[in-house]
């Protein structure tokens, strides 16, 4: 089953995190099937990109996204309803 998760990047004390689809059964660092967005939370305001055409792909196509994820997706719509 395909996940669409965070992967941890980053020093320590310093974590960036990769929004990755990869099999649910790979290690939470392992080889990603495709890198669809960017998240730093140590920013100031915190840093989110995310290709929402393809993690649409994605959930057509069987992706479940995570807990936190699904949190992030809809942060990041309700920031571009907002700005516009």
């Amino acid at each position: 089953m395909l996940t669409i998760r965070l992967a941890r990047f980053g020093m320590k004390k310093k974590p960036t995190y990769r929004v990755v689809v990869i099999d649910s059964r790979n290690p939470r660092d392992g080889k990603a099937l495709e890198v669809v967005g960017n998240y730093n939370p140590v920013a100031q305001p915190n840093e989110l990109t995310l290709n929402q055409e393809r993690i649409d792909y994605w959930v057509r196509n069987g992706a479940q996204p995570s807990d936190t994820v699904k949190r992030l997706i809809k942060k990041q719509a309700e920031e571009s309803v907002a700005a516009v």
